[in-house]
């Protein structure tokens, strides 16, 4: 059977690349999306007296890179809705994943990693976009990696403790733990640098403990409106979230270094009766990269293409044709006119 994702070899060298009027992100942004985040508390604050019978909180999911943050966040909803890789920094964006069970309304809100030497300006914006998940939070769950505490940890624990808000520290992956005394000892020394918090350990990827740190979420969710549909999963666009899987796939194949140079949009998305059709492209830096990315006789990008198509059969439950561009855009993640074209920072 003839492989349905169609390739398309073509590459340009551009200064600045007129995209389509319907970005992704729309209006959308991180940023745009706290200033309503903010009104809706001074709408609450002004209701105070009010008599809500539903209750509805924000919590942030924090940490460095690669500890297991978007791995958390799809365990905690049961399903899939911020992409995941063995490499640091797969999430840029901040991610919002909904979980509404009858009378109660948790936002979880994914967060890029909190790094150190963020030399350019994509760095320094999924920075910015960690910190500003710590603004008016009903509670903060702080990720790290069992028996591994580094610089950037000892970062992220300043940054939370200017905060007030309910702290849990989720030490991930103890499913990779052989001798439980090496864990109590490790939980000992980050009980003293941060006495405050609460802690469990647990395995994201095995889903234990999950139901443990869900219950203390509960505790700290207040009276108050949902803020979304009940029905409504994930606060980003159709076509973001392919774009997300297109990327994932992308960080998944290639070398360690090339994924972090290479951004998804969505140029194209048509809705039909038995079949859907999407074209993606991928922006890269520099031109020696797209040889990389193509593959021999389009192998690779045959293989990232067809696995990302699969995924979008399955989150559509019908058929995809999808088709990839490869351009590339010199210096992208560190060009502000750039990001704010592709979505990253407001104009």
């Amino acid at each position: 059977m003839q492989d349905e994702t169609q390739l398309v070899d073509e590459i340009e060298l551009v200064d600045e690349i007129e995209l389509e009027d319907e970005m992704i992100f729309d209006s959308d942004t991180d940023e745009m999306m706290f200033e309503d985040l903010d009104a809706s508390c001074e709408a609450s604050a002004e209701d105070a007296d009010a008599v809500y019978d539903t209750r509805c909180g924000f919590v942030a999911i924090v940490g460095r890179p690669n500890v297991g943050k978007s791995t958390l966040l799809n365990a905690i909803l049961g399903q899939k809705v911020s992409i995941t890789s063995y490499k640091p920094q797969t999430t840029r964006h901040q991610i919002l994943g909904i979980k509404t069970t009858d009378k109660t309304q948790i936002v979880y809100v994914d967060t890029p990693g909190i790094h150190q030497g963020a030399h350019k300006a994509l760095n320094r914006q999924m920075n910015k976009v960690a910190h500003q998940a710590l603004l008016d939070v009903n509670a903060v769950i702080f990720v790290i990696e069992a028996l591994k505490w580094t610089q950037e940890d000892e970062k992220v624990a300043r940054v939370l403790q200017e905060h007030g808000a309910p702290l849990m520290i989720a030490i991930n992956k103890i499913d990779l733990i052989k001798e439980k005394s090496q864990l109590l000892a490790f939980m000992q020394e980050i009980h003293e640098k941060l006495p405050k918090a609460e802690m469990i350990p647990l395995s994201a990827k095995k889903k234990q403990q999950i139901d443990t740190i869900v219950t203390w979420v509960d505790k700290h969710i207040p009276m108050s409106p949902f803020y979304f549909p009940e029905d409504q999963l994930f606060n980003h666009t159709e076509r973001f979230h392919l774009s997300e899987i297109i990327r994932e796939k992308l960080m998944r194949q290639l070398a360690q270094e090339l994924p972090y140079s290479i951004d998804v949009q969505i140029e194209a998305l048509e809705h039909q009766e038995k079949i859907i059709h999407i074209h993606g492209l991928i922006y890269a830096e520099r031109e020696g990269q797209k040889p990389i990315i193509v593959g021999k006789q389009g192998a690779m990008l045959r293989e990232i293409g067809t696995k990302a198509r699969q995924e979008m059969e399955r989150f559509y439950g019908k058929k995809v044709c999808l088709k990839l561009w490869v351009k590339i855009k010199e210096g992208w993640s560190d060009n502000k006119l750039a990001l704010q074209e592709m979505g990253y920072v407001q104009s």
